[in-house]
């Protein structure tokens, strides 16, 4: 037994040893603030003129596919309502948002809780959901940390959830079986739009509609994901400057940990596992990460100057909570050029100890690749700092 116990000691200690090497190696990371032709960013205006359309080409083209804007008709029927729910603390409504082209339609189904006691239009949370549609139930029969409403309805905030099915069906037999319908040719295209944009897509439609509902504060819109739905909230975010802040749990490879590191997931292993997800290009990366035009860092950038804050689990190396606490530090630069100072450290912090008072907050909190009221009780903090 104690053999076998020196022996379990011994293999924990190269296991960690040959981590702890892994995470301080990584290749150089494309600058942030160089543009392609070799022209260096210091200003705003360059930044966004310049810089930025740049850098979110170049993810549309290698990694996230292009981001279809238009469409001939939406509208909003509400569904359900259900006056005093939880107890009497939330105001519910159900809405399909209904989106149109050339003659075909996409439904988005939302669930929303707005807090009863509310003096004037609220903040919200919206999520997009990559769970079982039971974690979001409007009922409140079955409740889950994954979408604590109550927790969110007790701290004065709204909160919304579609399901990803609604957009894009996570397999990659049926994934084109929904928003993709309404633009076929992003289907043929190399830079084509996949699972992952349809679900940003789909998220911006709901802002669509919240800028028509007079209760909810349209200028304090949070966009919440976990694992790939973190990746789908960052892009979202990239994409469409309404949102207020976004927050990204556990998003890992091609969310916010950085490729060019190579531990845990990595382009090959995402690429062939879910191929549904990103457009074609990204698979010309599936051995070669450091080709990469671009990097995590650089779709943080893009959301500048808004509010990002990404989450880890001390279980989940797969998704490389060092890497993610690296591209949020180098995503610095831009925020910089804001004038936004982060309260970020050289080195990540310690488990459990969340990153609030800054512009970019973060956390690494004990436990499994998940999103947990824990989680949520930083968002809210994070979300009252930034809008108090």
């Amino acid at each position: 037994m104690i053999k076998r116990l020196k022996s379990c000691l011994i293999l924990l200690f190269v296991i960690t040893k040959s981590y702890a090497q892994t995470i301080e190696t990584t290749s150089p990371l494309p600058d942030a603030l160089k543009t392609i032709d070799g022209i260096t960013i210091d200003k705003v205006s360059d930044w966004e003129k310049k810089r930025r359309p740049e850098i979110l080409t170049l993810f549309e083209d290698n990694i996230y596919g292009q981001m279809p804007k238009k469409f001939d008709k939406i509208s909003y029927k509400t569904t359900n309502e259900v006056a005093n729910a939880m107890n009497g603390k939330a105001n519910l409504k159900e809405v399909d948002i209904k989106v149109e082209k050339d003659k075909k339609t996409v439904t988005i189904h939302l669930i929303l809780f707005i807090p009863v006691k509310a003096t004037k239009n609220s903040p919200v949370f919206l999520l997009i959901n990559n769970r079982g549609k039971e974690n979001t139930d409007p009922t409140r029969k079955v409740k889950s940390e994954f979408w604590p409403a109550e927790m969110a309805i007790d701290s004065g905030y709204a909160i919304a959830a579609f399901h990803i099915s609604d957009a894009a069906p996570d397999n990659k037999d049926t994934y084109q079986n929904s928003v993709l319908q309404l633009y076929p040719e992003q289907l043929n295209a190399d830079n084509g739009m996949k699972a992952i944009g349809a679900w940003a897509w789909a998220a911006s439609r709901v802002m669509d509609y919240f800028k028509t509902n007079k209760d909810i504060d349209f200028n304090k819109v949070s966009l919440v994901g976990h694992s790939r739905g973190g990746k789908a909230a960052l892009w979202a975010g990239a994409q469409d400057k309404r949102f207020a802040m976004i927050f990204a749990s556990c998003s890992g490879n091609t969310g916010a940990a950085l490729a060019r590191r190579k531990v845990g997931e990595s382009i090959k292993a995402i690429n062939t596992t879910f191929p549904h997800w990103f457009n074609n290009n990204y698979k010309r990366f599936n051995d070669n990460a450091d080709a990469l035009p671009v990097d995590q860092h650089l779709l943080i950038s893009l959301i500048a100057p808004r509010p990002v804050y990404t989450t880890s689990a001390t279980e989940d190396i797969w998704a490389d909570p060092v890497g993610s606490y690296m591209s949020i530090s180098e995503a610095q630069k831009v925020y910089s050029l804001y004038g936004k100072k982060s309260g970020l450290s050289p080195n990540p912090p310690a488990v459990n100890t969340p990153i609030i008072q800054s512009i970019l907050g973060y956390h690494n909190r004990e436990g499994i690749h998940n999103m947990t009221a824990y989680d949520w009780g930083n968002f809210i903090r994070f979300a009252g700092f930034h809008y108090k």
